[in-house]
């Protein structure tokens, strides 16, 4: 059996299955609500971007769509990060289940169209950047580790020119739009919640990336924000 075909486990697909359908699809699921249009663009938005930027990466990077499907198997990921990434999926679960039961239950009042459009754009802008660094990062690892196993390097070109963490940035971004697109005041409070958490780890992997990853000092003395340009 080929190195690839092994990638393919029971867990892997269940875990494709969760993170690129079901969660996706959470604020239909849980409000039973199917004329809902947002929440099936949503759905769409999220499904095809996961679909086609993997595709795109993998045929950029041959070798990262593996390191990614050892997600949570790496032995050699910090354990700080193991903590993080815990709290990250449970926020994105949350933000993705508030809708559905806000919409259910009528706990908010809504937002104007306006807010509805800027949150479409906030969602795809968010999608197109972290899909944007995932394919120009072959080393866009789901876990915080030095790959020495694949001869980790700087990469400094595509998104990674002008923040060093962009992947982070778009998952802010995307977050960030989810509560206006879906039309979820009460969603804000996770998505704040889950943004901080995200700040946090960014900063605890740019600094272990100084600290262990050759070059990663110098390249940043040129890219000079960790995640918000002109800010931080």
């Amino acid at each position: 059996m080929s190195k690839e075909k092994k990638i393919i486990t029971p867990r892997l697909v269940i875990m494709l299955l969760l993170a690129v359908v079901v969660i996706p699809m959470l604020p239909l699921l849980v409000s039973s609500q199917w004329d809902w249009g947002e929440a099936w663009i949503y759905a769409a938005i999220c499904i095809l971007g996961f679909v086609i930027s993997r595709l795109l990466a993998a045929r950029k990077n041959p070798g990262l769509l593996a390191e990614r499907a050892r997600f949570g198997q790496q032995t050699d990921a910090k354990s700080w990060d193991r903590k993080m990434t815990l709290l990250l999926t449970l926020g994105g679960l949350i933000i993705h289940l508030l809708p559905g039961l806000d919409r259910l239950k009528g706990w908010s009042a809504g937002f104007s169209m306006p807010w509805v459009v800027a949150g479409f754009v906030l969602v795809v802008a968010g999608y197109l950047l972290g899909s944007y660094a995932l394919v120009a990062n072959r080393y866009f690892s789901g876990m915080v580790r030095i790959q020495n196993d694949r001869d980790h390097k700087v990469v400094s070109s595509g998104p990674y020119r002008w923040v060093r963490h962009p992947g982070y940035l778009g998952a802010a971004i995307t977050y960030a739009g989810i509560p206006l697109f879906l039309d979820s005041l009460w969603t804000l409070i996770p998505v704040v919640i889950t943004i901080g958490i995200l700040v946090i780890r960014t900063s605890m992997e740019d600094r272990t990336l100084q600290n262990e990853l050759a070059g990663y000092t110098e390249y940043t003395r040129h890219t000079r924000y960790r995640l918000l340009p002109g800010v931080w």
